[in-house]
């Protein structure tokens, strides 16, 4: 676990920043099972490649792999990968809607962190970012850099 600024995060993923252009964020509850919450507890979950999607007007969210534990129940069959419903106000899921409507747009996880004993999913609007995009980005940050260092120099 690590903080963000005053959040205890189980997991962050930072790529999200180097790959898109992020427009809204939001925190949404997270429908789960027992097994799963003693897993997210033990850190043994992945949120690479996790995206939310709706289903006959509910929100789920895909590829969210909870792995479960070694002292699990042997007779029960675990998915480890099966979708999560989420818990979101209506105008939540009306926004969402409106934005996966709009061409390139995509709605991403980007951590997962507790809230009392509630497990919540930190979510995001996003849009791709190109090559030449990530390129700008970079050289802008290199030169803020020797701007600063230049300046440092001078005075």
């Amino acid at each position: 676990m690590f903080y963000n600024g005053k959040k205890k995060y189980i997991i962050f993923n930072k790529k999200i920043f180097y790959n898109f252009f992020i427009k809204e964020k939001m925190n949404a509850g997270l429908i789960l099972q027992g097994w799963e919450v003693k897993s997210l507890r033990l850190n043994r979950v992945n949120i690479i490649n996790s995206y939310i999607s709706f289903i006959y007007n509910k929100v789920f969210v895909f590829n969210l792999n909870i792995s479960p534990t070694i002292t699990a129940c042997n007779h029960i069959q675990y998915d480890d990968n099966r979708k999560k419903q989420l818990l979101l106000k209506k105008k939540e899921i009306e926004l969402l809607k409106n934005y996966i409507n709009l061409k390139g747009f995509t709605i991403v996880v980007m951590g997962l962190f507790w809230k009392k004993s509630w497990c919540k999913l930190k979510i995001a609007v996003v849009k791709g970012k190109k090559k030449y995009d990530k390129r700008n980005i970079l050289k802008n940050k290199e030169w803020n850099f020797n701007k600063l260092r230049f300046l440092k120099k001078n005075i």
